[in-house]
């Protein structure tokens, strides 16, 4: 099943500072809900895995991240990833990332991936997934603009503390929620003047 992902945010850090942030495979892992870098193979070339909890079942998947083009002047990066769910399922990508100066010295990041996924992961469904993924990108950009927009963000390495599996329930309960209070709200907006 096909996942297309389209996030976008803007950070009050300069583009040279997030495009170094992007840049950095151990910043990015550190932002990123449940996720560890094992191995650093080359400058493209990155090993790690991801630890996903769904109820009593966690489940992990181990995989690589290439970078297969980079353009510094345009400040874009694309990537492939696959990795393989211990159980046997696959995740399999393609991910870009770029970013634009705006006014007053903020920075757009405008991320777009497309994931096919097989395994025990779907049985949520593809729209869950999506929602999911959105939960999970919300605290990947509280995370990066925190490390980015702090004094401390000019230079340093970042506090790396170990993974821990991405909990879906609570993700999954957010993702419900948020559907149910947009459904209310469409429905009470459109009732005009009632009582």
């Amino acid at each position: 099943m096909a996942i297309e992902i389209r996030e976008t945010f803007s950070v009050e850090a300069p583009i040279e500072r997030v495009w170094a942030f992007v840049m950095d495979p151990h910043m990015v892992v550190a932002c990123m809900p449940g996720a560890e870098l094992t191995k650093v193979v080359d400058e493209r070339t990155f090993l790690g895995s991801v630890s996903v909890k769904v109820g009593a079942i966690t489940t992990s998947y181990n995989g690589k991240v290439t970078f297969t083009q980079i353009d510094e002047e345009t400040y874009s990066v694309e990537m492939t990833a696959e990795g393989t769910e211990t159980g046997g399922g696959t995740a399999k990508g393609m991910m870009s990332s770029r970013l634009a100066k705006l006014t007053g010295g903020e920075t757009e990041i405008v991320a777009e991936a497309s994931v096919d996924l097989t395994g025990r992961i779907m049985q949520v469904g593809r729209g869950m997934i999506q929602g999911v993924s959105h939960q999970l990108f919300l605290q990947f950009v509280a995370c990066a603009k925190e490390r980015l927009e702090s004094p401390e963000a000019e230079g340093g390495a970042p506090e790396l503390k170990p993974a821990e599996p991405i909990s879906i329930v609570p993700l999954v309960l957010k993702t419900i929620w948020s559907g149910i209070a947009g459904f209310f709200r469409r429905l009470f907006g459109r009732g005009g003047d009632a009582g």
